[in-house]
C-alpha cells in the first residue's frame, strides 16, 4: 500500500495538469476576436453582424477596435449601431469593380470601421454590432482582418486566414462564412410531388420504409411459428422413440 499510494498521487496529479493544459487552450482559443453569426446565406439582405472583442490583458485594457471590411467582395449598406462609451469611424473606398443592384450601381462601400474612446476591462467583452444591406453572393466566406489595440500600447493583429487543411492560426481573424441560399418551400412541394409521380408511374408503386419494416415483422414472425411446430414435432418424435425403446 505504501508503494502504491505515491503512484496514484502522481497519476492524478498529471491528469489534474493535463486537464488543466486544456482547459487553458479552449480559454484561449475562445478569446479570439470573432463574427456573429458564424454563417449567413450568400446575398443575404437586411441583416446584423456582431464582431465580439474578448479582453486577454490582465493588466490593460482595450481602447481601440479597428475592423477591416473586404472590398473584392463589398458587403453593401453598411451602418454602425451606436456603442455606449465608444465613437465610430467610418472609411470608405472606391470599388475597383462597381457592383450593379436593384437600387443602381455602387462604386463605394466601407472599407474600415474603427471605435475609440471606450474601454473594455480585464475578464470582459464588448460586442460592436454593423448592419448591412446586402452581402456579396460570389464569395465562399468574408475574413474581416481587425486590430485591437490596449493601453499599454500593445496591438494584437487578428489579420491570420486558416489555409484548407491547416491549423487555425495564432491570430486568426473573424470569418463570415456564406452558404448556398435555401430553396423556396414552393420548390420542395413541386420537387416532392414530381418524385411522388414518377414513383407511380406504369403501375410502380413505391415501398416506404415502414411497409418494408412491417413486412419484415410479418416475415420473421411466420419464421419464429414455423420453427416452433418443428421443434414441437421433433420433442413429440423423440418421446415417440423414447417409449417404443423401453417396451
Amino acid at each position: 500500500m505504501s508503494t502504491t499510494h505515491p503512484a496514484l498521487r502522481r497519476a492524478g496529479l498529471g491528469t489534474v495538469l493535463a486537464a488543466a493544459a486544456v482547459l487553458a487552450a479552449a480559454g484561449a482559443a475562445s478569446a479570439h476576436v470573432t463574427v456573429h453569426p458564424e454563417s449567413y446565406a450568400k446575398g443575404a439582405t437586411d441583416g446584423v453582424l456582431s464582431f465580439r472583442v474578448p479582453n486577454e490583458e490582465d493588466t490593460a485594457s482595450t481602447t481601440k477596435v479597428q475592423v477591416f471590411l473586404p472590398t473584392d467582395h463589398p458587403v453593401l449598406g453598411v451602418l454602425v449601431h451606436p456603442q455606449d462609451g465608444w465613437t465610430a469611424k467610418v472609411t470608405t473606398t472606391k470599388l475597383k469593380t462597381p457592383v450593379k443592384t436593384d437600387d443602381g450601381t455602387i462604386t463605394e462601400a466601407v472599407s474600415e470601421i474603427t471605435w475609440t474612446g471606450g474601454k473594455i476591462g480585464a475578464g470582459q467583452y464588448e460586442d460592436f454590432d454593423v448592419a448591412f444591406g446586402e452581402l456579396p453572393d460570389d464569395a465562399g466566406q468574408l475574413a474581416f482582418k481587425t486590430l485591437q489595440t490596449y493601453s499599454d500600447g500593445k496591438t494584437v493583429r487578428w489579420i491570420e486566414e486558416a489555409e484548407a487543411g491547416a491549423d487555425e492560426p495564432e491570430n486568426p481573424a473573424p470569418v463570415l462564412k456564406l452558404t448556398a441560399a435555401a430553396a423556396a418551400d414552393g420548390d420542395s412541394e413541386s420537387d416532392a410531388a414530381s418524385k411522388s409521380t414518377a414513383g407511380t408511374k406504369s403501375g410502380t408503386v413505391q415501398v416506404t420504409a415502414t411497409d418494408a419494416s412491417d413486412s419484415t415483422a410479418r416475415g420473421l414472425g411466420i419464421a419464429g411459428l414455423v420453427v416452433g411446430v418443428l421443434g414441437l414435432a421433433a420433442a413429440a418424435l423423440a418421446v415417440v422413440r423414447t417409449r417404443s425403446a423401453r417396451s
